[in-house]
């Protein structure tokens, strides 16, 4: 990649792939930044999925916390006066381990936030969340899932973000009943 890529950069590699494969309507298992990809691109065309799996997805514009709010303004203050190199501390530790072009990419995406979308989606939508998940909090699942037309939410407790791996056999079997369910 030459250039920084958006969230409709990703979409249209998907779509592009799906359709080199001649793959229709499919059902699909989205994590994370895949389930970015996936919620927003069934909130522009209802008939492009068939059932979708969510899990740990994001996209949600996160709550505002005290701490949050003081380290923002004091990274905007210090970055007045301090080289970027200097305030790799208050970057995530996924975005340091990206080249500059994909750093781009990171803020773009991050600060794509989809809440005004999800109302669009009309799928049949599990949501599967890890109950330690730290990534993408159980608050967000509970906002996917009020959000979210035809979803439900399924929580897997003592599992965190990456929950299938955690607990592949419950989380397998959930998906199993789910995408076999009339």
């Amino acid at each position: 990649m030459d250039y920084p890529y958006s969230l409709d950069d990703y979409i249209k590699e998907v779509k592009e792939k799906l359709k080199e494969n001649n793959i229709k309507k499919p059902h699909i298992i989205a994590h994370s930044f895949g389930a970015r990809i996936a919620l927003k691109l069934a909130s522009q065309n209802k008939n492009f999925f068939d059932k979708m799996v969510i899990t740990g997805g994001a996209g949600l514009k996160p709550k505002k916390t005290l701490k949050k709010v003081i380290k923002r303004w004091l990274f905007k203050f210090l970055k007045i006066f301090l080289p970027k190199e200097r305030l790799k501390g208050f970057y995530s530790k996924d975005y340091n381990s990206l080249s500059p072009v994909m750093q781009k990419s990171f803020v773009k995406i991050v600060n794509e936030h989809l809440d005004g979308r999800l109302s669009k989606i009309e799928n049949k939508t599990l949501l599967i969340y890890g109950s330690l998940d730290k990534e993408t909090p159980l608050y967000m699942a509970k906002r996917f899932n009020k959000n979210i037309k035809n979803s439900s939410l399924f929580v897997i407790k003592g599992a965190g973000h990456f929950c299938f791996v955690e607990k592949p056999d419950l989380f397998n079997f959930t998906v199993k009943e789910f995408l076999l369910k009339k």
